[in-house]
């Protein structure tokens, strides 16, 4: 007797509700790619490529896009023999500096067993190796930064890459250089060298619409599900959903996905709107525990703060009273309390992990601040924190008997 058995209620090709999921053709993406090919065109011109720089949310299509057109690109490339086109992606996530992302790179485009060291060279030592490595690949050579916002102020590399050309670094090969930011402010913090460099061509993605989250996601409930077990609610209600939240083509089909999950496992024939309610429900936890998980200490006593207001009744609150909030939290827990700036960029952080939002008030002559406010239930929020904490007797408790609130 079998122990796993396949299971064929719900979805006829579930890969395809999945993020590697590659589509014959990226939709409601028309203008886009349109701007991205015209950045691209001077490769297939023999000329020396642009910089592009392109921004916008997590999952509005910026990767998805890259991928589709360079994959074209490549092809398209092999038709002309004064091209040798080359392309390295290299997601900069788990980097944090120039140094570190050209180390990568260099191994990236080393043989196995001829990798450097991630430490112990001087910074310029490893930039001259990444030169000779691409002139070693020689042609044109683009190189697909993503998440590269995560390298934060050290960007020395972004102005030296581009340059290496014109000082002399690079005899054989043209670089490019293409960066995928999720951080809409990350332009603004480069150096204004590398601004004028890197954003030689500047492609923003705006958020999905909820009809054109429906479009996407019905083309794909084609391919993944049966066609006997849902109807068009189904898909408009994923739609609507994340396209309320941020605009997220990876979030709706998630959604879908999840859904499909539900019925599959609950043993029902037929995926209905209470299933992506429920999809809705774990997804939420599930995004606020990996959220919670990425925080330092002072970032749990920075959201702690923020709960505890909530629970109150008191956001959205400014951040100088959420500090205040977080100092008596400090000291009813005998920690050792950070400056008023790292707490706000403490707050900073979890506003762009989408568990705080913050709203800009412009109040005339007293300034302007900030106010930040829950993104997520406030029951998500605190039991992520009681399990990240290890709190065993409630949060509730916990914060009351710290802060003397009891409830306010």
């Amino acid at each position: 007797m079998r122990r796993f058995e396949r299971k064929r209620t719900i979805f006829a090709n579930k890969d395809a509700l999945r993020e590697s999921y590659q589509p014959d053709r990226i939709q409601e993406r028309d203008e886009e790619i349109d701007a991205y090919m015209d950045a691209l065109q001077p490769v297939i011109d023999g000329w020396e490529p642009n910089n592009i720089f392109l921004y916008g949310n997590t999952g509005v299509g910026k990767t998805a896009v890259t991928e589709y057109l360079l994959e074209r690109l490549r092809e398209d490339a092999r038709g002309y023999d004064d091209i040798d086109l080359s392309v390295l992606t290299l997601n900069c996530k788990p980097l944090s500096s120039s140094y570190q992302v050209a180390v990568e790179l260099v191994n990236e485009l080393r043989p196995d067993g001829g990798e450097i060291s991630t430490t112990g060279y001087p910074q310029q030592t490893v930039f001259n190796k990444l030169y000779e490595e691409i002139d070693a690949v020689g042609g044109t050579v683009l190189l697909v930064l993503d998440e590269i916002d995560s390298i934060g102020e050290k960007d020395e590399l972004l102005y030296e890459l581009p340059r290496a050309r014109s000082k002399g670094d690079l005899e054989n090969a043209k670089v490019g250089i293409i960066g995928i930011s999720n951080d809409f402010k990350f332009r603004d913090q480069l150096d204004p060298r590398v601004q004028d460099t890197l954003c030689e061509r500047e492609l923003q993605f705006p958020p999905y619409n909820a009809q054109e989250l429906s479009n996407i996601l019905s083309s794909r409930a084609e391919i993944a599900l049966r066609e006997d077990v849902y109807d068009d609610a189904v898909v408009r209600l994923c739609a609507a959903l994340a396209a309320k939240d941020r605009g997220s083509a990876r979030q709706a089909l998630d959604l879908l996905l999840l859904a499909g999950e539900q019925a599959q496992n609950n043993g029902d024939d037929f995926l209905e709107e209470r299933h992506v309610e429920q999809a809705q429900h774990e997804l939420e936890r599930e995004r606020v525990e990996e959220g919670i998980r990425q925080l330092t200490q002072h970032g749990h006593l920075a959201l702690l703060s923020v709960v505890s207001l909530a629970r109150a009744g008191r956001t959205p609150e400014r951040s100088r009273n959420i500090y205040d909030r977080y100092l008596d939290v400090c000291d009813a827990m005998g920690i050792d309390s950070l400056a008023q700036r790292s707490v706000h960029n403490h707050l900073s952080d979890l506003r762009m992990l989408g568990i705080l939002t913050a709203r800009e008030n412009r109040s005339g002559s007293r300034g302007n601040f900030y106010s930040y406010e829950l993104d997520v239930p406030l029951e998500s929020a605190r039991r992520a924190l009681e399990d990240e904490l290890g709190i065993e007797d409630g949060l509730e408790r916990t914060t009351q008997a710290a802060l003397g609130d009891h409830g306010e």
